[in-house]
């Protein structure tokens, strides 16, 4: 995932150097200057591309995830990796635009799939106890690569005319070294035994990845979720689509992913040089606040690792939500009044860093965590498919729009944003369910109103009976309420159907 992270950001800084590059190019090729529309067509091209290349990679990764295995898909998309990187690298010398544009789809096609592929090999190796930790070293290796790309763009670095192709080439870094040292670590059990039906090749990894041969406890709970799939097999993401009883999971799976995009964090990292110049700092200590983001980025996520198992998603996201709310209302502020007041210079910085740290503890990493979470293991792949095109698609949009949004509504750009989390946070709050120390067969039976239980050392699934008011408790209404959908289904025990 430093691949993902690294390519989001790599672009931003050379972006004078490289619309002089094609420019010349141009020239060179017709003896004509190349108007100015034409060439910031060209460069929009470039770095939208990316995004493109995400979108197709994210809707094949259930796929492929299913056909060669988590692992062997992530050691496969690495080919695409180091290709997408040569061809950025070789673009000047080739005098070639057009390289630069294939390199940027085909290195998006690689973190589309990525995205798809490492939150569900990662949530598939973790104990129960330590899946939330674990699940966000997925967005720690985001914020290196958004960090790495940000300190190797300074002019002084590679971010020079001359330079630029290498601050490209540094891509292949880590899809070199995921293709040598992937292979040192084991497939996902789960994928073994339930897809490949290898129980001692599932064994074999799990040892590996306990360090112990007392793996019995885990491979029971394999074969509970097996069992359960036995009713619900490998699923397309058409046929997810139409499962009724997947349609909760779903909707909570992409509008977890649309918190992250939709909140204005990408506005932050795509726009922040322009958003703290405009607030009234200079250029240089502009481009230095800018590095402060993605060292808070890196700094909050290592924070938040041990609190995923502790806090719980649930509890992390509302509070990442909540100060991401508040956040915004002081960037809006700070725009608004930056020449009345000298202070307010230094309000825009804090509201901008501190919206950052919220992000990083909440929004940042947990929607690709609990999406991987909130399936069982059939409708995984097609479910997460699904989950990161919708996050890519997103991602797009905010990078298409948001300089027009800065355009019609000026020192007001961030309010749709503010409003967007204000849904958010109610959203979650009403229909996001704990996963913390839950089982993938307890999450799934959750949605299913069943409930899982061990009745003499053997652990098995029951029906709930449907509620009744006035023998619940509050925590178990508490429950309920977070399960019934937007008043268009109720789940019970049956599966869902029509509210009358």
């Amino acid at each position: 995932m430093v691949q993902f992270g690294y390519n989001t950001a790599v672009i931003n800084a050379p972006q004078k150097v490289i619309q002089e590059f094609i420019s010349s190019v141009h020239l060179s090729r017709t003896g004509n200057m190349i108007s100015e529309d034409t060439r910031d067509l060209i460069w929009s091209i470039a770095v939208s591309i990316f995004a493109i290349g995400g979108m197709v990679g994210g809707i094949t990764g259930g796929t492929i995830a299913t056909k060669f295995g988590r692992k062997g898909g992530l050691l496969l998309n690495n080919i695409l990796g180091i290709a997408g990187a040569a061809l950025m690298t070789f673009s000047k010398a080739c005098g070639s635009f057009e390289m630069l544009i294939l390199g940027r789809l085909a290195i998006g096609f690689n973190c589309g799939l990525s995205t798809a592929l490492v939150p569900m090999y990662l949530s598939e190796i973790s104990p129960i106890t330590l899946r939330g930790g674990l699940g966000t070293l997925n967005q720690l290796g985001v914020t290196v690569g958004l960090l790495l790309s940000m300190v190797l763009g300074i002019q002084n670095i590679l971010g020079t005319e001359e330079r630029w192709p290498y601050l490209f080439g540094v891509a292949v870094i880590p899809a070199a070294l995921q293709l040598l040292l992937l292979p040192l670590c084991p497939e996902s059990p789960r994928y073994l035994l339930i897809t490949k039906q290898q129980e001692y090749s599932a064994r074999e990894a799990l040892e590996k990845l306990r360090c112990t041969v007392q793996v019995e406890d885990d491979l029971e709970e394999m074969r509970n979720e097996e069992r359960a799939q036995e009713q619900e097999p490998q699923m397309t993401v058409c046929q997810v689509m139409r499962n009724k009883s997947l349609q909760l999971p779903l909707l909570i799976a992409i509008v977890m992913q649309l918190s992250q995009q939709l909140t204005g964090i990408n506005a932050v990292f795509y726009y922040s040089t322009g958003l703290f110049m405009s607030a009234g700092l200079s250029e240089a200590v502009s481009h230095y606040a800018t590095m402060g983001v993605g060292v808070i980025m890196v700094v909050m996520t290592l924070v938040s690792i041990p609190l995923m198992d502790r806090a719980g998603r649930r509890t992390l996201h509302l509070y990442g939500l909540g100060g991401m709310f508040i956040c915004s209302i002081f960037i809006t502020i700070s725009l608004l009044v930056k020449f009345l007041y000298e202070w307010v210079t230094y309000l825009s910085v804090v509201s901008t860093l501190s919206f950052v740290v919220f992000f990083a503890i909440g929004p940042g990493s947990i929607p690709w965590m609990i999406t991987a979470e909130l399936f069982s293991h059939g409708p995984r792949p097609a479910a997460m498919s699904i989950a990161v095109f919708v996050n890519w698609s997103a991602n797009f949009l905010v990078g298409l729009v948001f300089p027009q949004m800065q355009r019609v509504f000026e020192n007001y750009s961030f309010l749709p944003f503010t409003g967007l989390l204000a849904i958010f946070w109610i959203f979650s709050y009403r229909k996001v369910p704990e996963t913390k120390n839950r089982t993938f067969e307890e999450i799934a039976a959750l949605f299913r109103r069943e409930e899982v239980v061990n009745v003499n050392g053997l652990t098995t699934v029951v029906q709930r009976k449907p509620p009744v008011v006035h023998h619940q408790s509050a925590e178990l209404v508490a429950e309920e309420k977070n399960l019934e959908t937007y008043g268009t289904f109720l789940i019970w025990a049956n599966g869902p159907g029509p509210v009358r």
